[in-house]
């Protein structure tokens, strides 16, 4: 089998499992606790918060344990809507291609009262930092814009961004999802205020994430209870899970110049393999996009079948983001960036790991090819595309 899923959820690493499994048995204890089996959770606990601090550039004091992304993004976003509504600000900007826990987040808050604009995706998958600029109101009290498309891959500038933000006197939050342990971030340097990240995406646990939220911004509560996590998050912190996800991370943030090394040079060739074929075409910038992310559409087909195919031939693969594969309605990160219907169903979104080889790369492509050339054959929009009945888009 080739897995080539990663965006989707990644596997655990070795050094995750050997510390999950170690502190489930050894470290079970509740770190709220004053007796020393609590306090070594509680030793253990905070020891992860430093190393995810450490990577990001973050003070430990700044890092709140969540139990993944949406949740981290959640009560980021609805952090800045309880702070804007005591200013009387009700005006928040994104994009119209992020996650969906950002933008259903986004239409609650639309339903409570509060403006949002949903900026523009150019063609290439990028968000300019003059669009926000523009966007910013005097009422605007957050601007929220994915550091890295879960879909497409696509880099944003989110360090031109945030120093928008900043001279605007705006926060800033940035769903770093997909773009932790394997682009190099700093919360500082980058100008960020928060930023949600999640552990199944690096290799650690799935249930387990972080919210970073910079000194001076007071994180609102989505889950009352108990003191933990400051007060900023009720309920007993998964130690395990937590330690593992520090493992995972700081491991793949040692080896992220080689891995990017190596996982460009895969992705390049996979793009220059999948881009021979013809009516199709790459999706977002060639360049300014994850190492491991790959997204083509080819005409004329309909990607849930391609999926289908490939899984016969050993490929694990997507049509989109993970969180909505289940639906029939073509991609909106797709549409976003201008694909017309017919074509945003024929996608694929490749997105390989650190282990991937040449010979892999090479298969992939030629299954790819095989599937394309197979479903095409007895696609009626195919035929009347060869006909002239239909004009080509791709």
């Amino acid at each position: 089998m080739i897995y080539a899923d990663n965006a989707a959820t990644t596997n655990m690493s070795e050094a995750a499992i050997q510390t999950m499994t170690t502190l489930l048995r050894e470290a079970w204890g509740n770190p709220s606790s004053l007796y020393e089996h609590g306090q070594r959770a509680k030793e253990i606990l905070e020891k992860a918060r430093e190393d995810v601090a450490a990577v990001i550039g973050a003070d430990p004091a700044e890092i709140t344990f969540t139990s993944g992304g949406s949740e981290a993004d959640n009560q980021a976003i609805r952090t800045a809507a309880a702070l804007g509504r005591k200013q009387g600000k009700f005006h928040i900007i994104s994009t119209a291609f992020e996650h969906h826990a950002v933008l259903h987040t986004l239409e609650a808050l639309k339903k409570e009262g509060f403006d949002i604009t949903l900026l523009d995706v150019h063609e290439n998958g990028i968000v300019l930092p003059e669009q926000v600029e523009e966007a910013i109101r005097d009422d605007t009290c957050l601007v929220t814009v994915m550091t890295a498309n879960n879909e497409i891959g696509t880099i944003q500038p989110i360090r031109e961004i945030g120093a928008v933000c900043r001279r605007r006197g705006v926060l800033f939050h940035t769903d770093a999802v997909q773009a932790v342990g394997h682009i190099p971030l700093d919360v500082n340097a980058d100008n960020i205020d928060m930023l949600s990240a999640s552990a199944h995406k690096f290799h650690g646990p799935k249930g387990v994430g972080f919210l970073y939220a910079k000194k001076g911004v007071r994180l609102a509560n989505l889950i009352e209870g108990g003191a933990q996590e400051r007060g900023k998050r009720a309920g007993t912190e998964n130690v395990p899970g937590i330690a593992a996800m520090a493992a995972a991370l700081t491991e793949i943030h040692g080896k992220m110049e080689a891995n990017t090394a190596h996982l460009t040079a895969m992705r390049d060739r996979l793009i220059d393999g999948l881009s021979q074929i013809p009516h199709a075409a790459l999706n977002g910038d060639a360049k300014k996009r994850l190492p491991g992310n790959v997204n083509f559409c080819f005409e004329g087909i309909e990607g849930e079948s391609l999926l289908l195919l490939l899984d016969d031939k050993g490929i694990c693969a997507s049509s989109g983001s993970a969180c909505t594969s289940g639906s029939l309605d073509p991609s909106h990160v797709l549409l976003a960036i201008g694909r017309v219907h017919d074509v945003a169903h024929g996608s694929l979104r490749l997105s390989i790991a650190e282990d991937v080889t040449e010979e892999e790369i090479d298969y992939i492509v030629t299954s790819v090819r095989e599937v394309v050339e197979y479903l095409r054959g007895f696609s009626p929009i195919w035929r009347d595309l060869m006909a002239g009945k239909k004009e080509f888009i791709l």
